[in-house]
C-alpha cells in the first residue's frame, strides 16, 4: 500500500504570501483545522515544505 501523508491546516494563510495561499488551496485545504490525505511523493513534500509554518503533517 503507498505511503499517505495527513496534512492539518493549523494557521489561517489570510495575510500570507499570495503563493502560499494558492499552495494551501492546491493542497485541497480550505478551512482551518481541516485535514486531507495526500500521496506521500516529492511533489507534495515540495509544497509543503513552502508551507510548513501553516500546516501539521502526520505519516498515515
Amino acid at each position: 500500500m503507498a505511503k499517505t501523508l495527513k496534512v492539518t491546516l493549523v494557521k489561517s494563510p489570510i495575510g500570507a504570501v499570495p503563493k502560499h495561499k494558492r499552495t494551501v488551496e492546491a493542497l485541497g485545504l480550505k478551512k482551518l483545522n481541516k485535514t486531507v490525505e495526500l500521496p506521500d511523493n516529492d511533489a507534495t513534500r515540495g509544497m509543503i515544505k513552502q508551507v510548513e509554518y501553516m500546516v501539521k503533517v502526520e505519516e498515515a
